[in-house]
């Protein structure tokens, strides 16, 4: 087992002990004999955090068994798990924790990898829908706090479902090995790896392709988006730190000022992309947190940074880490610091790899999408500077085709409307206000994956 999967499991272990367990599952809830607008509408009110997906998990895992899969899913707790990491590197079952990994093999043919995600956000939903989410839990950090699926994996769930039940509904017209996957923790970043470096192309049948889908917050319900090459980004967290020497705010000169300094390094840090980074590629380093001080008259000895770095090409990637690095110790040493000793820097562990949408993948999807689609509703999706670690299936050594498509979500009206002048603009994915149009968000989804596997599996 790498390192990262045993890190993860130390990290959860620490979180156990200051964070209680998470809530008992709801009451049993199955899919069978539900329609997908019911599905939706149990699993948006009863939203799980990362890591914590027990029930979620054990209602897919259900419904896949019932159609017939092949199903290897977790049968014990996320918090013993992270106590299996600990002590002995490996995880005695399940897939990445609350991951589900369900087989249906169907004769001779190409194997197809469908994966959802499972996970909720820590946020307080405001949509006020009826069946709007009122739970409240505990996530590792320690923090209770409201939970919601305002990122739409509830619609991905669901449309996961749907899929399941068509492709096993109309077996006669495919042939292969179908895999569907539900991934815990996307929204950390860390669910992908967890699957993979539980030997999720080695203990079960490799993909010749994997494909998703994400709900998109800025198109019509019905409507499809499909891009080809990147359409997300690397994104890094990193943590800077500025250590100066403090003291009276009446005696600068006596100080080494690490504010001015960070100061510095905030404003030269947005060279990296205005002047470093090829107008025709695509970066952003943004400082989010700015942390130093507590009185007026007092010069702090440190201050620390949080930043957000997103990029396209590694090679960019690269170069905007190191960069970040270079202008630091460079605006230290200008301030009469010592580089060694004054810059702390830390790019953290759950990196989130860049998006590549194979094009031979995308245009074969998109042609059969052309086909069951009015044209109006297919739309070519641009790059994004968001993160989606479903990337890291198409990043392993075996180098595997993925793509993933963008679903429409938002009512009709609600779309017309925000595009009148001044209207109030769409709430965005992570937003406490984000709520799908669920029925036709699910047909189009349904119809959409369904088609695709069908093209993947002749």
């Amino acid at each position: 087992m790498k390192r990262t999967v045993l890190a993860l499991g130390a990290t959860l272990l620490a979180a156990c002990s200051t964070a209680p367990q998470p809530a008992e599952a709801q009451p049993a809830f199955k899919a069978d004999g539900k329609t997908l607008r019911q599905v939706y509408e149990y699993l948006h009110a009863n939203p799980e955090l990362s890591f914590q997906e027990k029930n979620s998990s054990a209602i897919l895992a259900a419904e896949m068994k019932r159609l017939g899969f092949t199903v290897t899913t977790n049968v014990g707790d996320a918090w013993t798990k992270a106590r299996a990491l600990k002590e002995y590197g490996k995880l005695e079952e399940g897939v990445g924790g609350y991951g589900v990994v369900a087989v249906l093999k169907n004769g001779d043919g190409p194997t197809l990898m469908i994966r959802a995600d499972m996970d909720g956000l820590p946020l307080v939903e405001k949509t006020g829908v009826a069946y709007a989410s009122k739970f409240r839990d505990t996530a590792w950090s320690g923090e209770e706090s409201g939970v919601m699926h305002a990122c739409g994996h509830d619609i991905h769930m669901t449309t996961w479902i749907g899929t399941a039940r068509e492709l096993v509904a109309n077996k006669s017209k495919w042939k292969g090995t179908l895999v569907m996957i539900a991934q815990p923790a996307e929204e950390i970043g860390l669910g992908a790896l967890a699957m993979l470096e539980d030997g999720l192309f080695t203990r079960f049948p490799k993909p010749d392709h994997v494909i998703a889908l994400h709900d998109n917050a800025a198109l019509p319900a019905g409507h499809i988006g499909i891009g080809s090459g990147y359409v997300m980004a690397n994104v890094d967290s990193v943590d800077l730190k500025v250590t100066g020497v403090g003291g009276h705010g009446a005696y600068p000169q006596e100080t080494k000022d690490p504010i001015v300094t960070a100061a510095r390094i905030v404003t030269t840090l947005q060279t990296l992309v205005s002047r470093e980074i090829d107008p025709s590629d695509s970066a952003v380093v943004t400082v989010g947190a700015f942390n130093g001080g507590f009185k007026h008259n007092i010069i702090p000895d440190d201050v620390e940074m949080q930043l957000t770095v997103r990029s396209f090409a590694d090679t960019t990637r690269d170069k905007l880490l190191k960069g970040i690095e270079r202008i630091a110790r460079a605006e230290a040493l200008a301030a009469g610091l010592d580089p060694e000793k004054s810059i702390w820097m830390r790019v953290k562990e759950n990196f989130t790899p860049s998006l590549y949408n194979n094009p031979d993948l995308a245009a074969r999807v998109s042609g059969v999408l052309k086909t069951q689609f009015p044209a109006n509703v297919l739309h070519v999706a641009t790059p994004s500077m968001g993160g989606e670690d479903f990337s890291r299936f198409g990043r392993t050594a075996d180098k595997i085709p993925v793509m993933l498509l963008w679903l429409g979500a938002v009512s009709q009206a609600k779309y017309d409307a925000a595009q009148q002048p001044g209207a109030k603009p769409l709430p965005s994915l992570h937003s406490s206000e984000f709520i799908p149009d669920p029925d036709p968000t699910l047909a189009a989804g349904v119809k959409a994956m369904t088609a695709a596997a069908m093209e993947l599996l002749k």
